[in-house]
Protein backbone atom coordinates (compact mmCIF):
# COMPACT_ATOMS: atom_id res chain seq x y z
CA UNK A 1 0.00 0.00 0.00
CA UNK A 2 1.48 3.51 -0.77
CA UNK A 3 1.42 6.65 1.54
CA UNK A 4 -0.06 9.52 0.27
CA UNK A 5 2.32 11.97 -1.20
CA UNK A 6 2.41 15.38 1.05
CA UNK A 7 2.79 18.51 -0.73
CA UNK A 8 4.85 21.48 1.36
CA UNK A 9 2.73 24.04 2.52
CA UNK A 10 4.33 26.92 1.07
CA UNK A 11 6.68 25.71 -1.31
CA UNK A 12 9.62 27.29 -2.98
CA UNK A 13 12.35 26.53 -5.27
CA UNK A 14 15.38 24.28 -4.06
CA UNK A 15 18.52 25.73 -4.07
CA UNK A 16 20.17 22.56 -5.91
CA UNK A 17 17.88 23.49 -8.91
CA UNK A 18 14.50 25.06 -10.48
CA UNK A 19 11.38 23.06 -11.25
CA UNK A 20 10.22 23.17 -14.91
CA UNK A 21 7.74 25.87 -15.09
CA UNK A 22 4.82 26.20 -17.91
CA UNK A 23 6.18 29.34 -19.13
CA UNK A 24 9.52 26.71 -19.87
CA UNK A 25 8.04 24.26 -22.06
CA UNK A 26 5.25 26.41 -23.65
CA UNK A 27 1.42 26.96 -23.14
CA UNK A 28 0.30 25.04 -26.27
CA UNK A 29 1.73 21.63 -25.21
CA UNK A 30 -0.04 21.65 -22.08
CA UNK A 31 -3.35 22.81 -23.01
CA UNK A 32 -3.63 20.37 -26.07
CA UNK A 33 -3.17 17.48 -22.91
CA UNK A 34 -5.52 18.67 -21.04
CA UNK A 35 -8.05 19.46 -23.81
CA UNK A 36 -7.65 15.64 -24.78
CA UNK A 37 -9.07 15.06 -21.41
CA UNK A 38 -11.76 17.66 -21.41
CA UNK A 39 -10.20 20.06 -19.20
CA UNK A 40 -8.90 23.81 -20.31
CA UNK A 41 -6.18 25.43 -19.53
CA UNK A 42 -6.66 29.39 -18.17
CA UNK A 43 -3.46 31.19 -18.51
CA UNK A 44 -2.84 33.58 -15.52
CA UNK A 45 -1.24 37.08 -15.45
CA UNK A 46 2.28 37.28 -13.99
CA UNK A 47 2.32 38.16 -10.71
CA UNK A 48 -1.91 38.14 -9.98
CA UNK A 49 -3.36 35.45 -7.93
CA UNK A 50 -3.98 32.21 -8.99
CA UNK A 51 -7.63 31.15 -9.07
CA UNK A 52 -8.59 28.35 -7.09
CA UNK A 53 -4.89 27.32 -5.45
CA UNK A 54 -4.90 25.19 -2.79
CA UNK A 55 -1.67 25.75 -1.66
CA UNK A 56 -1.28 29.32 -3.35
CA UNK A 57 1.36 30.42 -5.71
CA UNK A 58 2.98 29.43 -7.89
CA UNK A 59 0.65 26.36 -7.76
CA UNK A 60 -2.23 25.85 -10.08
CA UNK A 61 -5.77 26.18 -8.80
CA UNK A 62 -9.03 24.64 -9.72
CA UNK A 63 -12.34 25.54 -10.95
CA UNK A 64 -14.96 23.52 -12.22
CA UNK A 65 -13.13 22.03 -15.65
CA UNK A 66 -10.34 24.82 -16.25
CA UNK A 67 -6.85 24.71 -14.83
CA UNK A 68 -5.30 28.07 -13.99
CA UNK A 69 -1.79 28.62 -13.99
CA UNK A 70 0.80 31.42 -14.60
CA UNK A 71 4.38 31.40 -16.27
CA UNK A 72 6.05 30.40 -12.82
CA UNK A 73 3.59 27.48 -12.04
CA UNK A 74 5.68 24.46 -11.96
CA UNK A 75 4.49 21.87 -14.82
CA UNK A 76 4.03 18.63 -11.96
CA UNK A 77 1.79 21.46 -10.17
CA UNK A 78 -0.29 21.47 -13.72
CA UNK A 79 0.04 18.33 -14.26
CA UNK A 80 -1.46 17.55 -10.54
CA UNK A 81 -4.63 19.29 -10.62
CA UNK A 82 -5.34 18.27 -13.76
CA UNK A 83 -4.57 14.88 -12.74
CA UNK A 84 -7.34 15.41 -9.78
CA UNK A 85 -9.93 16.31 -12.51
CA UNK A 86 -9.14 13.46 -14.94
CA UNK A 87 -9.43 11.00 -12.27
CA UNK A 88 -12.99 11.94 -11.44
CA UNK A 89 -16.16 11.30 -13.03
CA UNK A 90 -17.44 14.06 -15.20
CA UNK A 91 -20.63 15.13 -12.99
CA UNK A 92 -17.90 15.57 -9.57
CA UNK A 93 -15.46 17.66 -12.00
CA UNK A 94 -18.29 20.66 -12.30
CA UNK A 95 -18.31 20.58 -8.61
CA UNK A 96 -14.76 20.94 -8.18
CA UNK A 97 -13.16 24.19 -6.37
CA UNK A 98 -9.71 24.46 -5.24
CA UNK A 99 -9.98 21.07 -3.07
CA UNK A 100 -10.46 17.70 -5.61
CA UNK A 101 -9.08 15.13 -3.54
CA UNK A 102 -11.62 12.78 -1.71
CA UNK A 103 -9.76 10.17 -0.62
CA UNK A 104 -5.82 8.91 0.02
CA UNK A 105 -6.52 6.49 -2.99
CA UNK A 106 -7.71 9.11 -5.18
CA UNK A 107 -4.70 11.32 -4.38
CA UNK A 108 -2.19 8.86 -5.19
CA UNK A 109 -3.62 7.78 -8.27
CA UNK A 110 -3.75 10.85 -9.36
CA UNK A 111 0.02 11.05 -8.71
CA UNK A 112 0.95 8.59 -10.35
CA UNK A 113 -1.17 9.39 -13.61
CA UNK A 114 0.74 12.81 -12.86
CA UNK A 115 4.50 10.63 -14.18
CA UNK A 116 2.62 9.25 -16.56
CA UNK A 117 0.94 12.02 -18.71
CA UNK A 118 4.55 13.82 -18.83
CA UNK A 119 5.48 11.94 -21.40
CA UNK A 120 3.10 13.56 -23.49
CA UNK A 121 4.76 16.95 -22.57
CA UNK A 122 8.25 17.45 -25.10
CA UNK A 123 11.23 17.99 -22.94
CA UNK A 124 9.30 16.85 -19.95
CA UNK A 125 8.98 13.16 -19.70
CA UNK A 126 8.06 11.30 -16.40
CA UNK A 127 11.88 10.89 -15.08
CA UNK A 128 11.84 15.07 -15.11
CA UNK A 129 8.69 15.46 -13.57
CA UNK A 130 9.79 12.93 -10.70
CA UNK A 131 12.79 15.19 -10.25
CA UNK A 132 10.95 17.78 -9.99
CA UNK A 133 8.56 16.39 -7.77
CA UNK A 134 11.49 15.39 -5.03
CA UNK A 135 12.67 18.82 -5.51
CA UNK A 136 9.85 20.27 -4.32
CA UNK A 137 9.04 18.38 -1.73
CA UNK A 138 6.75 15.56 -2.44
CA UNK A 139 7.39 12.72 0.26
CA UNK A 140 7.12 8.37 -0.03
CA UNK A 141 7.64 5.63 2.42
CA UNK A 142 10.20 4.68 -0.10
CA UNK A 143 12.05 7.82 0.07
CA UNK A 144 11.49 9.37 -3.61
CA UNK A 145 8.98 9.39 -6.43
CA UNK A 146 10.83 7.23 -8.55
CA UNK A 147 10.70 4.54 -6.21
CA UNK A 148 7.29 4.77 -5.00
CA UNK A 149 6.12 4.66 -8.65
CA UNK A 150 8.24 1.92 -9.57
CA UNK A 151 8.04 0.00 -6.39
CA UNK A 152 4.68 1.24 -4.15
CA UNK A 153 1.91 2.17 -6.60
CA UNK A 154 0.27 -1.05 -7.66
CA UNK A 155 -2.85 0.39 -5.92
CA UNK A 156 -2.86 3.35 -8.05
CA UNK A 157 -2.61 1.60 -10.57
CA UNK A 158 -5.25 -0.56 -10.30
CA UNK A 159 -8.14 2.37 -9.35
CA UNK A 160 -6.62 4.14 -12.21
CA UNK A 161 -7.53 0.81 -14.40
CA UNK A 162 -10.52 0.27 -12.66
CA UNK A 163 -11.78 3.50 -14.29
CA UNK A 164 -9.94 2.85 -17.52
CA UNK A 165 -7.65 5.98 -17.12
CA UNK A 166 -3.77 5.15 -18.66
CA UNK A 167 -1.18 3.67 -16.85
CA UNK A 168 2.53 3.03 -17.67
Amino acid sequence: MATAPLHPAHPSLPASGEVLTVAQIGWAPLQALLAEHGLALQRVDDGAPIPGSYWGEPEAGLIGCTVYVRGDTPVHSALHEACHLIVQPPERRVLVHTDATDSVAEEDATCYLQIVLADALPGVGSTRLMQDMDSWGYTYRLGSTRAWFEHDADDAQQWLLQRGLPVA
